[in-house]
């Protein structure tokens, strides 16, 4: 087979790719049950399996594939969910691995003999090596029809702007082989430095996130805002479109951990994220950043509110407080009717709100008079 050119092949030549992009955690050494699993867990491969069982496999676009070095295998660059689910088919044995391995149980759905034979040959498209596939899978993934998540995509860039960059390749060229505008690219490779470097100095894993889902996008947005790089001591270089590794000083280490967990949060201390939503909370939590007080308060409660509050000017926080205790009252009388007369200790803390709110009413209308006068 040829270079560049489209054959069917038989499945059993194929492998599964260890650099998948889309593998969380993956690694050289992984072991085809765990990367199974991981397809299975996070790609909708229980998706696929019902598909192909209703419809056979639908040999529409071609898998693409390049050469494994002294052999006849062929390793999957671009595919491999469609791979992992005509294994998944086809072996048997490997569902019952992947359950003891991995404790997992994938639920293979039945398929007609008739449809069987669409799983024995696939279509492939050969290419000479992974660099040659780079710029196609790396528009149709981040740029193009079948976006992969953030993660995957700053991955797969990173891998190859580190294989290039000694080559010449710097990283506007690859942002414009894939068609990024934006700089979304220098952003998600900061990114990935940044927590590649947590990794390595102990201070972050990712399996360690809080959360199943890893909100990737929520550190490279953070990490283009002013107050996280002062925070971090970023320095001048980050600001350049080629990232560099190491970005962080050592000094500024356990600030990283911090920014770290307040983001993603972690399982082993029982940490939830302190970030809800992207929009507000990574400006929220930036503005706190730069704010000693705000710092303080997050550092002791983790409460993003009650530390973003901190870092509001007075009269701001006096507005805010005031309308905010309006909209309780009066939410509070449209629901009067719950009211049966028979507790008292309601009774009183409604006589609280009456005494502050005459409290209130009284110096606020007293310092209007006196600038009344001084007019």
């Amino acid at each position: 087979m040829e270079p560049e050119t489209v054959e069917k092949v038989p499945v059993e030549r194929l492998r599964l790719d260890r650099q998948n992009p889309r593998l969380l955690g993956s690694a050289e050494n992984d072991s085809d049950e765990a990367m199974i699993a991981r397809l299975y867990r996070r790609s909708a491969l229980g998706e696929l399996l019902q598909s192909i069982s209703t419809n056979g496999y639908l040999d529409i676009e071609p898998l693409v594939v390049a050469p494994v070095p002294d052999g006849d295998e062929l390793v999957v660059l671009e595919g491999n969910r469609r791979l992992a689910a005509l294994r998944v088919f086809q072996e048997p044995d490997l569902v019952d691995r992947v359950a003891a391995s991995e404790n997992l149980r994938i639920t293979v759905p039945p398929i007609e003999d008739s449809l069987r034979t669409t799983l024995d040959r696939v279509s492939v498209y050969l290419v000479a090596n992974r660099e040659r596939a780079r710029s196609f899978i790396g528009f149709k993934h981040i740029n193009g029809p079948a976006k992969w998540d953030a993660y995957a995509k700053a991955r797969f860039v990173a891998a190859w702007y580190k294989e290039e960059r000694p080559n010449g390749i710097n990283l506007k060229d690859i942002a414009n082989a894939i068609g990024d505008k934006h700089d979304t690219v220098k952003r998600m490779v900061s990114a990935v430095y940044v927590l590649e470097q947590a990794e390595r100095e102990g201070l972050f894993r990712i399996e360690d996130r809080y959360s199943t889902r890893f909100n990737f996008s929520h550190l490279y947005v953070a990490l283009s805002r002013s107050q996280y790089m002062d925070y971090l001591g970023l320095g001048a270089r980050w600001a350049g479109y080629d990232p560099e590794p190491n970005q962080v000083p050592r000094e500024k280490f356990e600030e990283l951990r911090k920014v770290l967990i307040w983001i993603h949060g972690s399982k082993e201390d029982d940490s939830p994220p302190v970030i809800r939503s992207q929009n507000p909370d990574i400006k929220y939590l930036g503005e706190v950043l730069a704010h000693a007080a705000g710092r303080h308060i997050l550092e002791a409660t983790g409460d993003l509110d009650a530390a973003h509050a901190s870092t509001e000017p007075v009269d701001k926080q006096f507005t805010a407080s005031l309308i905010r205790a309006r909209d309780q009252v009066r939410e509070a009388a449209g629901s009067l009717r719950a009211y049966d007369g028979r507790d008292q200790s309601l009774l009183d803390i409604a006589e609280d709100v009456k005494e502050t709110s005459a409290t209130v009413y009284e110096r606020m209308a007293r310092k209007r008079r006196d600038a009344e006068i001084a007019k």
